[in-house]
């Protein structure tokens, strides 16, 4: 029986973003704004309002209209359609984020994308095979005959 090989294709730093970028967004959503550290009543951000103002504004801000999500979702697609990782990492850890900060309709089919694009093994120029190795060799199906 072959063995997994998720983290043959760099599924550990994929793995260790997610849950790093996770614990960010739960320390955003349940330690400061569910738990009341910021201020309930705040003018308009450019009117001297504070740091804590400005970092209130900023954070709904993210999660207005889904905008993580959508953020998310954009790079995602983009990243699926273009093979491009740069792109995949950041609708991963954006589709994160947004799954815990209230943008989680588009924001798990964007991380989902991007997920696929990174854990999608690399091209054959990048050392995908070894020598003499086909790509389905490990499928274990006969050729027709």
């Amino acid at each position: 029986m072959i063995g997994n090989n998720l983290f043959k294709h760099g599924g550990r730093s994929v793995l260790v973003a997610g849950l790093a970028a996770l614990l960010i967004a739960a320390g955003l959503r349940y330690g400061v704004i569910e738990n009341g550290l910021l201020p309930r009543d705040c003018a308009a951000p450019g009117q001297d309002s504070g740091l804590a103002c400005t970092l209130k504004w900023l954070l709904v801000q993210t999660f207005h209209q889904q905008r993580m999500g959508w953020f998310s979702l954009v790079c995602g697609g983009l990243a699926f359609m273009l093979s491009c990782r740069r792109l995949a990492w950041a609708g991963w850890l954006s589709g994160i984020g947004g799954l815990l900060l209230y943008s989680y309709d588009y924001a798990a089919v964007g991380g989902l994308l991007s997920l696929l694009v990174l854990l999608r093994p690399r091209k054959r120029g990048q050392g995908e095979y070894e020598a003499g190795e086909q790509p389905g060799d490990g499928l274990r199906v006969g050729g027709l005959r």
